[in-house]
């Protein structure tokens, strides 16, 4: 069996009830084959990328451990995606059901037209960065800075935090 790797990856919604969403999808991530979800971030409220005449998104980070390589996992988050009603067509950026990225897996570096890891534009996505902070704090980034660093350069206009995991499922 191939050694396991710790990967994070990001969540995102904002169509339909993006909490429910979340949280169906990181039930959905724990059910893969040889992976556990070790920690998933607080949800967080942020203004759209891209085109701003859509709904507010409902964004979380997840740490999970996973013995799947980078492209199995792609396929693996796709079909989550599918199965919450993703459509891959339309606009760059616009409105979705759900979006699973794979922000990094390890130290590996994937450059394929279908994946690429480290998640390109990750540094200036503070819907990224500071769930990904909440979760892995001391983290030191591909480029060999703190993930604090990153923090500290990006935005926070437009980013509120909803709750947590746990305080979501006490609801």
């Amino acid at each position: 069996m191939p050694s396991k790797q710790i990967a994070y990856i990001g969540l995102g919604s904002n169509l339909g009830d993006s909490v429910s969403q979340l949280v169906s999808a990181l039930c959905a991530i724990s059910e893969l084959a040889d992976t556990q979800v070790l920690k998933a971030s607080s949800f967080y409220q942020s203004k759209p990328m891209g085109p701003q005449d859509q709904p507010v998104y409902v964004n979380a980070v997840a740490r999970i451990s996973t013995a799947l390589a980078p492209h199995e996992l792609l396929a693996a988050l796709q079909k989550i995606e599918h199965y919450h009603g993703r459509v891959r067509e339309g606009e760059r950026w616009g409105p979705r059901t759900l979006d699973l990225d794979i922000l990094l897996y390890g130290d590996e570096s994937v450059k394929t037209p279908d994946l690429t890891i480290p998640h390109i534009g990750m540094a200036e996505r503070e819907f990224v960065l500071v769930p990904l902070f909440e979760i892995a704090s001391e983290m030191i980034m591909p480029d060999g800075s703190p993930l604090a660093l990153w923090v500290s350069r990006c935005s926070l206009e437009g980013l509120r935090r909803l709750a947590s995991i746990n305080e979501q499922a006490a609801h």
